[in-house]
C-alpha cells in the first residue's frame, strides 16, 4: 500500500540490438527527445505525476534507460512516424505493464522488464503500444466513447427513458469493448512490422505473449482470496494485453512476412541481461514486503507475521492472507479513526456485520493501544483486531469458515506479532533483485531454482522469467535470471 500497503505485481522486458546490416553508418539517427518538462503542457505534466505517483514513482537506473531509450529510438526510425518523439519513464512498480501516450510520453514498468528475456521481447512491447499512438487509438476511443455518453443521455432526457438510456450506453460500452480488442490486433500487426524493419527478432512477440500468459496463470493460481495484486490505477498488461493462443498464433503469422523462423533477426539476450542485473523484483522495502509469512514495512516502521500456512500477498489496498486449505484467510489494512471514538466503539460501528458486541474488548499488543472483537456471518467468521499505530489505525481481520478455539488462539498469537521497528532492522531491509547468472556444466534448473528467495514455487518462476518449459535443458555459459538479494 502506499499509506496503507503498496503492492506489487510483474510486466514484461526484453532487449535491444543492432540496425539491418542495409543501414549504412551515415544513416540519420533521430536526435534524442526534449525532457519531459520542455514539452508537456501544464495539464499534461499533471497528470504525468499522478500517473507516475500511482506506480510507485519512477525507477531511478540510468543504464536501463538509455537501452529503453535506445530501442525507441530505433523502433521510431522504422515506424510510420518516425517524425514522432517519445520520452521514456521506468514505473517502479512490479505490476507488469506499458503504455503509450499521444502526447510522445512511454511508461514501461519494472516489473515487465524483469519479464522479458531480450532485446526483440522489449522492442515488441514498445513498438506495440507506439502502434497504437501511430492508429490513433486513443483519440478515437475517446471520440466513439463521447458519442456514447451523448446517445444515452439523448435517449434519457429526450425520450424520458433512463433505463433505455443506460442500456444504449451499455451496448456502446460493449461495442466499444470489441473494437478494442480490433485495437489490439491491429496493434500487433502494425508493432510486428516496426519491430522487424528495426533489425529486431519479429517472433519476440510469440515469446514474450507465451510467457506472459504463464505468468498470468502463475498468478491466478497464487492470488490469495481471488483477488488482484493491482490497484485500480495499476490495471495491469496481463488484463488489458490477454495473450490468448489465437493471438499469439496471428503474431505469429505476421511474424512470417518478415522473416523466417531459422532467420529471425536480432536476438541480444547478453546485452538485455547485463542492462537488467541489479533490477528490483518484486515490492520495493520502502511500501513494505513479504519475506514467507511475515510481512515488514520499514517506511511506516511495523511488521506482523501471520499464522503457519498462510501464503500472504501486498497489494495496494491492502495485506491480504489465505491458509492453504483456502478455509482460513487474513486482511491487514489501515483506516483514520477519530480520536474522540475509542477502538472498541469504532469496532462496534457497524463496519461490518454481525459483531457480538459481548466479545468487544480492550486490551494492549506490544505497547499500543488495541481493541478485539468477534463478528459472526452465514459462511465465515471473523476475528477483528483495531491497533492504533501512530495517527492510523490499522485493522487486522482474520477469517475462517469454522473459527474453532484453536484456531482464535493462533489469530490472536499472529496480532500479538504487530509490533515496531528498529531503525537497525529497516535499515538491514533488502530488496530482492533479478540476478544474472552464468550456467555451469553441472547445473539445472532445479540447481537454479534453488538459489532464488521466493516463496512458493520456485522452480515454475524460474522457468518463466527465464522463457523456458518444464523439462528444459540449462545451455553451459549462458546467462539466465534468478530472485535473490
Amino acid at each position: 500500500m502506499t499509506l496503507v500497503l503498496v503492492c506489487g505485481a510483474a510486466l514484461v522486458a526484453a532487449s535491444c540490438a543492432s540496425l539491418d546490416e542495409s543501414r549504412t553508418a551515415d544513416a540519420k539517427v533521430p536526435q534524442p527527445p526534449p525532457k519531459l518538462e520542455e514539452t508537456l503542457t501544464p495539464t499534461q505534466r499533471k497528470e504525468h505525476e499522478r500517473l507516475v505517483a500511482s506506480y510507485g514513482g519512477a525507477y531511478d537506473d540510468p543504464k536501463l534507460q538509455a537501452m529503453i531509450q535506445n530501442t525507441v529510438t530505433r523502433l521510431v526510425a522504422a515506424s510510420e512516424r518516425p517524425d514522432l518523439n517519445y520520452r521514456v519513464t521506468i514505473l517502479n512498480s512490479p505490476a507488469i505493464n506499458a503504455f503509450a501516450l499521444p502526447n510522445g510520453s512511454l511508461y514501461v514498468t519494472r516489473g515487465l522488464l524483469a519479464l522479458a528475456s531480450d532485446d526483440s521481447e522489449l522492442a515488441s512491447v514498445l513498438s506495440h503500444e507506439m502502434a497504437h499512438v501511430i492508429a490513433n487509438h486513443a483519440a478515437t476511443r475517446e471520440d466513439q466513447m463521447k458519442q456514447a455518453v451523448l446517445v444515452s443521455r439523448v435517449i434519457s432526457d429526450v425520450v424520458n427513458d433512463a433505463d433505455l438510456g443506460a442500456l444504449a450506453l451499455a451496448r456502446s460500452r460493449i461495442s466499444l469493448a470489441s473494437f478494442s480488442r480490433g485495437q489490439e490486433l491491429e496493434a500487433d500487426a502494425i508493432g510486428v512490422g516496426i519491430s522487424a524493419r528495426a533489425g529486431f527478432d519479429p517472433y519476440g512477440a510469440e515469446r514474450f505473449l507465451t510467457t506472459m500468459g504463464r505468468q498470468s496463470s502463475l498468478r491466478s493460481s497464487s492470488s490469495s482470496m481471488g483477488q488482484s495484486a493491482s490497484s485500480p490505477d495499476q490495471t495491469d498488461f496481463l488484463a488489458s494485453h490477454p495473450a490468448t493462443p489465437e493471438r499469439i498464433s496471428i503474431v505469429t503469422a505476421n511474424a512470417r512476412e518478415y522473416a523466417s523462423p531459422s532467420k529471425p533477426g536480432e536476438r541480444d539476450r547478453k546485452q538485455y541481461m547485463e542492462a537488467i542485473d541489479g533490477l528490483v523484483y518484486g515490492d520495493d522495502p520502502k511500501e513494505g514486503f513479504i519475506r514467507g509469512q511475515r510481512f515488514f514495512h520499514p517506511k511506516l516502521g511495523f511488521t506482523f507475521t501471520a499464522p503457519g500456512g498462510f501464503t500472504l500477498e501486498n497489494t495496494s489496498q491492502a495485506v491480504l492472507g489465505a491458509s492453504t486449505s483456502g478455509r482460513e484467510a487474513l486482511r491487514l489494512d489501515a483506516v483514520r479513526v477519530t480520536g474522540d471514538q475509542s477502538l472498541a466503539q469504532y469496532l462496534s460501528s457497524g463496519w461490518i456485520e454481525g459483531v457480538e458486541i459481548s466479545s468487544v474488548e480492550t486490551l494492549v499488543l506490544n505497547g499500543f493501544p488495541a481493541a478485539t472483537a468477534v463478528a459472526r456471518g452465514d459462511q465465515w467468521s471473523f476475528r477483528m483486531f483495531a491497533i492504533r499505530f501512530g495517527s492510523d489505525v490499522y485493522r487486522l481481520i482474520f477469517a475462517a469458515r469454522e473459527l474453532t478455539p484453536e484456531l482464535d488462539r493462533s489469530f490472536r498469537a499472529a496480532a500479538e506479532t504487530f509490533r515496531r521497528v528498529s531503525i537497525e532492522e529497516a535499515d538491514n531491509v533488502k530488496p530482492l533483485r533479478i540476478r544474472v547468472v552464468t550456467a555451469g556444466i553441472t547445473d539445472t534448473p532445479e540447481k537454479l531454482a534453488a538459489r532464488m528467495d521466493v516463496q512458493d514455487r520456485a522452480l515454475e518462476r524460474f522457468l518463466i522469467i527465464n522463457g523456458l518449459e518444464r523439462g528444459a535443458k540449462l545451455s553451459y555459459g549462458e546467462q539466465y535470471k534468478i530472485i535473490a538479494e
